[in-house]
């Protein structure tokens, strides 16, 4: 039966992880065009779009992506070609593995009855849900970590599991930056709670063991090495919470102290504020108006309005860690040390709580949801008289009742998602592009140049997506202007499209036309104009409107 169960919720989650890709989400953002465009380019020249040879972390934007996402494109690549389904097609699996995997660690852990629900949660809920339907290094990074965890648990009694263990989280630190924080900190607590077996293990399978070790030692110590370097901590350093204007929030409290100087320095300093904030972003990821009422802030993480779990599990969730730890086992530790642990990467940073970032919290909230019902389950069966135990309908009301209703918030769920959500925020996932590109495309040999404004977040990358143009080319081309400013690479020119800001976009006619870096751009006949809706010189001529789902005007496309 439990097998039929879960053969029936992976069917599930697979057809809600799938259905519709090519509409919800609308488009893809610019990071996905960017794993999908590097994975394109390692797939056909081994180097990434900078003509780095098999990098171990993607320079893309000036951002540095970590590798594991964009190679696992370049395999989806392989056999579906360079498409949105080929780039969010890892997420989608890597969605699907969780589910997997959650059911077995939390049957491992508790029983068949919590695992199959914990399973069900992951594959409905729309914290997994969101996530898994669009190309996200962190969805991936979470079935890397739940399945090290669940072999871990199995070398226990099973030494020859370990070195697996250490592998799945070895690759997790090389998917996702929270990943890096959180998997050391997870390995150190695995580590102090199993101290005793792993001891007993090391003196029967010394080999394993060492192996587990040295394994780990091997993902850390290079995950290490990278971040002492520049381009290991550029992600960190774009999203720390001692930014400058933390700097001038602390000296602003000390400016305005009715307190002692020693005093004031002793309140306001950044030691204080970094573990202030620390504990606040910690907190605010429990909140209910994250979890179970409004969802996140960044509205291509989640849908605004909408929790990361459904009410209805809000009950089951408390009365699940009410349970675990009253329990008090060695299991129990870990769901409960897990859970403490998660949010420590998104607290670490700015925008918190934060949807992408806490997913090393991932799937405890399901898990321990699936403890609380089954424990409020039993509870229930307790209560009743012998006589009306022996009665299965009066046993089974509460959960014909939980299933009546979470099947009620996941079709509203999904209604909102696939409806109002991508009319509504299809500005979010930049919506429009494509369109523009395959306009271009068509139209290419007519002009002499292509200008296109970079008002929606680096345009070149779309181009080079959609398109699609060939990496060596790219590469190569003599006309390429690229350059790094405020810690970001930016592309001005490649062939003869031309990308600028929508301030250089002269107001009048005979106005001079220049990129961001300085080169002039020869505007007189056969230009073709992308621009946002109305920015443009007196005596273009419209050839087209590209309009945002909700019928907001996104591009104007015009010739001189």
């Amino acid at each position: 039966m439990y097998k039929a169960l879960l053969l029936g919720i992976l069917t599930l989650g697979f057809l809600l992880r799938i259905v519709a890709l090519d509409l919800t989400p609308p488009s893809l953002n610019w990071d996905e065009a960017s794993h999908g465009y590097n994975a394109y380019s390692i797939l056909k020249t081994g180097k990434d779009e900078w003509g780095v040879g098999f990098p171990t972390i993607f320079r893309a934007y000036g951002d540095y992506k970590l590798p594991v996402y964009v190679y696992s494109t370049a395999v989806s690549e392989f056999f579906f070609g360079l498409n949105a389904f080929a780039v969010r097609l890892p997420s989608i699996l890597a969605g699907i593995a969780t589910i997997v995997f959650t059911y077995l660690l939390a049957t491992h852990l508790f029983n068949r009855k919590i695992g199959i629900l914990a399973g069900l949660l992951v594959a409905v809920e729309p914290w997994t849900l969101f996530l898994s339907r669009s190309a996200l290094e962190s969805n991936l990074s979470v079935p890397f970590i739940v399945s090290g965890v669940y072999f871990f648990i199995l070398g226990m009694k099973r030494a020859n599991f370990l070195p697996v263990s250490a592998v799945l989280l070895g690759l997790s630190v090389w998917t996702y930056n929270s990943a890096r924080v959180f998997v050391p900190l997870l390995v150190v607590f695995l580590v102090l709670l199993y101290r005793r077996e792993l001891l007993s293990i090391w003196k029967k399978q010394r080999i394993a063991t060492a192996l587990y070790f040295l394994i780990l030692a091997f993902f850390l110590g290079t995950m290490f090495w990278q971040l002492i370097n520049p381009v290991g901590q550029a992600r960190y350093g774009k999203v720390v919470i001692l930014d400058e204007g933390a700097i001038a929030q602390i000296n602003e409290a000390r400016n305005i102290s009715q307190n002692s100087p020693i005093v004031t320095q002793l309140l306001h300093n950044k030691a204080t504020y970094f573990t202030t904030n620390i504990v606040k972003n910690w907190v605010s990821h429990f909140s209910s108006s994250f979890l179970f009422a409004k969802g996140g802030s960044q509205f291509h993480y989640s849908v605004p309005g909408h929790g990361l779990l459904y009410p209805v599990n809000m009950i089951f969730f408390l009365f699940g860690i009410f349970w675990l730890l009253r329990k008090r086992s060695k299991y129990s530790w870990l769901v409960l040390g897990w859970l403490v642990l998660g949010p420590i990467p998104a607290s670490l940073t700015r925008e918190a709580p934060h949807v992408l970032r806490a997913t090393t919290m991932l799937p405890l909230p399901m898990i321990v949801t699936a403890v609380g019902l089954i424990a409020a389950w039993k509870w229930w069966e307790k209560i009743l008289s012998v006589k009306w135990q022996m009665v299965k309908f009066v046993r089974l009301i509460p959960l014909v009742l939980y299933f009546l209703l979470l099947a009620g918030f996941v079709e509203g769920y999904l209604r909102v998602y696939f409806t109002e959500y991508r009319m509504n925020y299809s500005w979010s996932w930049q919506y429009g592009y494509k369109e523009v590109v395959e306009y271009t495309k068509t139209h290419y040999d007519r002009y002499d140049r292509v200008i296109v404004t970079k008002k929606y977040g680096e345009p070149h990358e779309f181009f080079l997506f959609y398109w699609p143009w060939d990496p060596g080319n790219y590469i190569k081309d003599p006309a390429l202007i690229r350059f790094n400013q405020s810690n970001w690479y930016w592309v001005d020119r490649f062939d003869k499209l031309y990308f600028v800001n929508d301030w250089e976009i002269p107001k009048e006619v005979g106005g001079e036309w220049r990129v961001e870096s300085g080169e002039s751009i020869p505007v007189n006949s056969r230009t073709l104009l992308i621009t946002s809706p109305g920015n443009y010189p007196p005596g273009w001529n419209i050839l087209r409107t590209v309009h945002f789902l909700d019928g907001k005007p996104a591009f104007d496309i015009l010739e001189n």
